[in-house]
């Protein structure tokens, strides 16, 4: 019997870095799960972790209604490293104090190492750190240790050596951070005492055998779109369950230009069953009138489902509804500690009388992850590295209403900025690259002549996750030609916008 893995929960108060702590545990090859900040001891001690990580977040720990965690937690079972509002809720509920500080301490500041200890082992006395806190820790908790101070924060980390708690007030997570993945290590490996044996190896040995598990005998219609989310869930199920996978490509008409013959070349390699249905027509049927974003996504999703159901029939007995759904997706769906920020069609969208089983062996994973078990899996780099496309398509770059003509329009722009981005060979650069239609008109002049036609969008950004991104800084030539191009090869558009947010605060995707 093998031994069983490493396993770290983070314990989510909020934070808007929780994400990232996970992915910075992952990078590290330590298995990690983000769990509520209302999750028990006796529930999470059934499984058999090593240690917790404490996330950040946004409250006072002494105000009323904060979000505190079962006291259990901190019994000293196993190590906790707090981090901010984390560091401050461990100083609160052991008997530190913690108050309002009279500056806030935001953006880059000098760490001083008072007395070193197993987090900062090895490195300089004085370290560059993130923060991001109003409220401090005046006095640590009794048995507490003061590690770190900085010029605004005198208890910027603490600890516990027998109980093995850790504070610190900085994001150890972020890249503003530099030290930060080497305090991070510390803590996974000389205090928690984990090994590092998560993988992309690992994990695909383990989710074929959990699938294999889940499934049983049944048979799987596999939800696949082509991009590489879908399709690495659908290799990694047929890895497990052979051909009792079929997999149902829905054509919803709602496509990037020349996709649907791309995708299916790509789809007969794979060597998967696979169903093309063309529901173009349907779709747009749903969606005449729909002018609200997340109706659309809903629309989209629902009949999504409709369609696998009816394909689904059609196979015989099917019990499992296979999805490429990920974490970002999860996350901005809504979660106990996350607003909804926007419904992802395979999660919120999806029918509550859904007659189907859902799998979804990547629903924990971030786009990085996903590429590198791709990877392991053996697929060619061109579909890895296929660039990420919104579930409901195009009709998320078409604000308002969705038409036939407007669909046209974008889908030609977007084959434009597409040519012109490859063609200066930035495609690998950019995480994602397309255009937008917006409902609205403006005065132009072509050939002596007024014109009243649309403004087009272009949208362009780098990021890891897409959980954060920022705009691309396209070269002016490159912009200069798609400009050029979509005005003088697109009918009905006649100015080119380029959107120059990051997220947050605004989205990836316009709807």
């Amino acid at each position: 019997m093998p031994e069983k893995r490493d396993l770290v929960f983070v314990v989510d108060f909020g934070g808007q870095y929780t994400q990232l702590i996970a992915r910075r545990i992952r990078e590290l090859k330590v298995y990690c799960e983000i769990v509520p900040y209302t999750a028990t001891w006796a529930e999470l001690r059934e499984r058999t972790p090593r240690g917790l990580v404490f996330s950040g977040g946004p409250a006072s720990v002494y105000a009323p209604g904060a979000p505190r965690c079962d006291p259990a937690l901190l019994a000293g079972e196993v190590p906790v490293l707090g981090i901010c509002y984390g560091m401050q809720l461990m100083a609160h509920l052991l008997g530190g104090k913690v108050k309002r500080g009279e500056k806030r301490e935001y953006g880059p500041a000098r760490l001083t190492v008072i007395r070193e200890d197993a987090l900062f082992r090895g490195l300089p006395r004085e370290i560059p750190v993130w923060m991001s806190h109003g409220d401090l820790v005046e006095a640590p908790p009794p048995g507490f240790l003061v590690a770190a101070a900085t010029s605004q924060s005198p208890v910027a980390a603490m600890f516990d050596p027998a109980r093995k708690l850790y504070g610190v007030q900085f994001h150890p997570e972020v890249h503003h951070t530099p030290q930060g993945k080497e305090i991070l290590a510390h803590f996974l490996y000389e205090i928690c005492g984990c090994r590092g044996d998560w993988t992309p190896a690992s994990f695909v040995a383990e989710q074929v055998e959990e699938i294999r598990r889940t499934v049983g005998s049944a048979r799987v219609v596999g939800a696949l779109s082509g991009g590489v989310d879908s399709t690495v869930a659908a290799t990694l199920v047929h890895r497990a369950v052979g051909d009792r996978l079929t997999c149902i490509f829905v054509d919803h008409g709602l496509l990037r230009k020349g996709e649907k013959e791309d995708l299916a070349k790509t789809f007969h390699g794979l060597g998967i069953r696979t169903v093309l249905v063309d529901a173009g027509a349907r779709f747009l049927e749903k969606l005449q009138g729909v002018t609200d974003p997340e109706e659309k996504r809903r629309i989209i999703g629902r009949e999504f489902i409709r369609v696998f159901e009816e394909e689904a029939a059609r196979l015989g007995e099917v019990g499992f509804l296979l999805q490429g759904t990920l974490y970002p997706d999860v996350i901005e769906s809504g979660t106990q500690t996350a607003a909804v920020i926007k419904t992802h069609h395979n999660v919120g969208g999806i029918p509550a009388d859904l007659k189907l089983q859902l799998l979804e062996p990547l629903r924990w994973l971030f786009k990085d992850e996903v590429r590198r078990v791709g990877l392991e899996l053996g697929l060619p780099e061109a579909i890895i590295w296929r660039q990420p496309f919104p579930g409901p398509g195009l009709a998320v770059r078409v604000l308002g209403e969705v038409t036939r003509e407007k669909l046209e329009v974008v889908r030609e722009a977007d084959w434009i900025v597409t040519e012109e981005i490859r063609r200066a060979g930035l495609d690998r650069e950019i995480w994602q690259f397309f255009a937008v239609l917006l409902p609205v008109r403006s005065v132009g002049v072509m050939g002596d002549e007024r014109t009243y036609a649309h403004p087009v969008v272009v949208r362009a950004v780098t990021s890891e996750d897409a959980m954060t991104a920022d705009w691309a800084r396209l070269p002016f030539e490159v912009l200069a030609r798609i400009s050029s191009r979509i005005v003088n090869e697109v009918p009905g558009v006649n100015r080119v916008l380029y959107d120059i947010t990051s997220k947050p605060p605004a989205t990836i995707e316009w709807e």
